[in-house]
């Protein structure tokens, strides 16, 4: 099979997931009115704008903002928070998400999936497979009618069956812009000669790229192009085949799974270096690799408490995509290995050269439950040695730094949004304390530990009763 269509149709099965009618359950009709004066008092602030704790403050909210930090006297109607022995932290921005489609009406799956995000901390998404739907919803979400993470979509997807000429490359790229879309989603496939017209249109009408990077494209070129970001570390260890390998760039496996020993480590760090120069952003979905592509069971990913959170249609989907996937002929366990440590390998020059790193997991992918995965993308990145800090950047400060919203959300200061997680450990001494949730604080409402248990017991039953 094309390496195109293989590795685009290993994503394609998101659709299945996408498209699951549900039930009304008690999520589905959130109450998003009520106080929206609070106080959290006598807590541990994370500020995120810089590598410390503010001891014993009371944090202040006043219609979804924080409208001051110390210990002042509270007004009169202020609902309070009692965060004594608690840490109070921005809230998560999952950077390479997806959202559902409501189905004839039906947005039940789309509310429950943004319930889930936030139910793990996470109050920002980036989604990367768009559609016109979610245009809609971004706003509904931003008006408050609908209680959700705060949204930015890609486009449609471009690829190399949806865009086969540059003159359909431009009519589309100009449409999608017009049509308000955070930037262009790109995928596998494309040809030269039309990336050349995405590029040069993207660039004259504004609008940015990011994601995969095709393999007539390849990494050298695409971070030339500036891409926004590049997603999953696509391309990256294609370039690291020296020209002397003489190999056929479509034989790459996923994601550059089949080179892996033909890799030669000295190039790293001039992929590095121009990652930095052109200000390319990447987002690594680690967890993609240590999970999907592992070795690992599916029985035993299935068995994972999140699971109960998924449909039987889609825990089925995941069980089938996965153990196709570590069957294949050229699979190997020991290969994966030697990969993953590649990989690491790359993310640590990464690290240590200072890339922006942008906190994303793919969710829901293959055992990548919405908002539980992006806890497993912190641990699998700690595994990688980057420090407690620095994760806590990738998912709070540097995702609103690239959207231009730096001290709008992403740290807690005067005048950011009330965009909040209170948790029961520091995670700065341990990066599994950013799980240990005891609320979210979500603009104008709050999600209380007992509130966020009932939405999941409620997703959970549905589930369960089919």
């Amino acid at each position: 099979m094309p390496t195109f269509t293989k590795h685009f149709m290993q994503f394609l099965f998101l659709a299945i997931f996408l498209q699951v009618s549900c039930k009304i359950s008690p999520v589905s009709k959130s109450n998003l009115k009520g106080n929206t004066k609070y106080a959290i008092t006598n807590v541990s602030v994370l500020p995120m704008t810089g590598n410390m704790i503010w001891s014993n403050k009371t944090v202040l909210i006043e219609d979804g903002k924080i409208i001051d930090i110390g210990n002042e006297e509270l007004a009169e109607g202020t609902q309070i928070i009692d965060g004594t022995g608690k840490f109070l932290m921005p809230g998560l921005t999952e950077m390479h998400a997806h959202i559902p489609v409501a189905e004839e009406g039906d947005d039940n799956l789309v509310r429950e999936t943004l319930f889930l995000y936030l139910s793990q901390g996470i109050t920002n998404i980036r989604g990367m497979l768009g559609n016109p739907y979610h245009l809609e919803l971004r706003e509904k979400v931003a008006k408050g009618e609908i209680l959700g993470p705060r949204i930015y979509t890609s486009s449609p997807s471009l690829n190399g069956n949806s865009i086969t000429t540059p003159e359909e490359a431009r009519t589309k790229v100009t449409q999608y812009q017009k049509d308000g879309y955070d930037f262009l989603k790109i995928h596998p496939g494309i040809k030269i000669e039309v990336w050349d017209e995405v590029e040069k249109t993207a660039n004259e009408v504004g609008i940015p790229y990011a994601g995969h990077v095709p393999v007539e494209v390849g990494i050298n070129r695409a971070l030339e192009a500036k891409y926004k970001t590049i997603d999953h570390l696509d391309g990256y260890l294609e370039g690291l085949v020296p020209a002397s390998a003489n190999v056929d760039p479509t034989k790459n496996g996923f994601f550059g799974y089949d080179f892996t020993d033909l890799a030669d480590k000295a190039l790293i760090d001039d992929l590095v270096a121009k990652t930095i120069a052109n200000g390319v952003g990447v987002v690594t979905t680690q967890t993609l690799f240590s999970r999907w592509f592992s070795p690992t069971l599916p029985e035993e990913l299935g068995n994972e408490p999140e699971m109960k959170y998924m449909s039987p249609k889609t825990l089925y989907t995941w069980r089938q995509s996965k153990t196709k996937l570590i069957n294949e002929d050229t699979y190997d366990a020991k290969k994966w290995e030697r990969y993953i440590t590649l990989r690491q390998n790359i993310i640590r020059k990464m690290d240590k050269a200072g890339v922006n790193f942008l906190l994303g997991s793919d969710a829901p992918q293959v055992y990548n439950v919405p908002g539980f995965s992006l806890h497993h993308e912190l641990i699998t990145l700690r595994a990688c040695g980057l420090p407690l800090f620095k994760l806590l950047q990738s998912g709070t400060v540097n995702p609103a730094k690239f959207f231009n919203a730096k001290g709008k959300y992403g740290t807690i200061e005067k005048g950011a949004a009330a965009d909040l997680v209170l948790l029961n450990g520091n995670p700065l001494l341990a990066i599994e304390n950013a799980q240990k949730i005891e609320g979210v604080m979500v603009g104008k409402t709050w999600l209380s530990k007992e509130k966020i248990a009932e939405g999941l017991k409620a997703i959970e039953e549905k589930y369960a009763s089919n």
